[in-house]
């Protein structure tokens, strides 16, 4: 019997990764599980294997470190064996944009933005030439919503959104599937490092059901994948209006309601 993709897990040692690994091995896929935490990966990796029987691996690796981030991005690109990366790994930061400091935000941006689309832009070349594979990218709803007042880290997810709706429509005709998962308040420990008591967030969901909801969608071949969402006609709306746009962004001229422009002007 044919073995089934291997599944590479970015942030895999807790949280939303540890649960991926679980899901995916119980699937019968041979797992790589990728994080900083050695040490958790290895108790998880034992479970998994005694339970599953599958074959884990560890790959100990922190994706703001460029050595690491290269180790892991030569795997995607040589392996044959890897037909699936779901990359999980991310962090948010304490406070509003004003409180953060550069350096912290550089990093944010760095784990949650570059090393995601870094892994993507290694492995996308050979699913592409394989004609098969997935991507799943865990994006965010705060990705959606600037109210919810996470400025930074809302880029960050936004992008994410971004980035696989645009890989869906270049990967997807060759016969590699992508798919954005967008949590909302999901009890992680992605909280402590936002220095917030998840207890006193309301809905929060727990971990295991955002997984298996988004399962679900991969499943499904969705490309966007809310969890929370009671109602998937908001969103189809939500898609509707944008594409209703696109042809009316190709203007040579601009909007009449800015002609007021050639009349007058007032300085700031």
């Amino acid at each position: 019997m044919q073995q089934k993709p291997m599944v590479l897990i970015t942030g895999a040692s807790t949280g939303i990764g540890s649960v991926y690994a679980d899901r995916f091995a119980r699937r019968g896929h041979p797992i790589v599980m990728v994080s900083r935490d050695i040490v958790r990966m290895q108790t998880l990796a034992a479970r998994l294997r005694a339970e599953t029987g599958v074959d884990i691996e560890i790959l100990k690796a922190d994706l703001n470190e460029s050595e690491d981030i290269a180790k892991v991005e030569t795997r995607l690109r040589d392996d044959s064996d890897i037909g699936v990366l779901v990359s999980n790994a991310g962090t948010a930061l304490p406070g509003t944009f004003i409180d953060q400091s550069s350096n912290d935000v550089t990093r944010l941006i760095g784990l949650n933005v570059t090393a995601l689309t870094r892994l993507a832009s290694a492995v996308a070349p050979r699913l592409a030439r394989a004609g098969k594979g997935a991507i799943v990218n865990i994006a965010s709803v705060a990705g959606l919503a600037p109210e919810l007042g996470m400025a930074v880290y809302g880029a960050t997810k936004a992008f994410v959104i971004f980035l696989s709706q645009g890989l869906h429509l270049e990967l997807g005709p060759k016969g590699v599937y992508v798919q954005a998962v967008l949590p909302s308040a999901t009890r992680t420990e992605i909280w402590q490092h936002a220095e917030r008591d998840v207890n006193e967030i309301q809905g929060v969901m727990e971990v295991e059901e955002l997984v298996d909801a988004a399962l679900a969608g991969f499943d499904q071949r969705e490309t966007v994948t809310i969890p929370p969402l009671q109602e998937v006609a908001q969103w189809q709306l939500y898609e509707a209006v944008r594409l209703a746009m696109v042809p009316n962004f190709s203007q040579a001229h601009p909007a009449t309601r800015y002609g007021f422009l050639k009349r007058s002007s007032t300085a700031f």
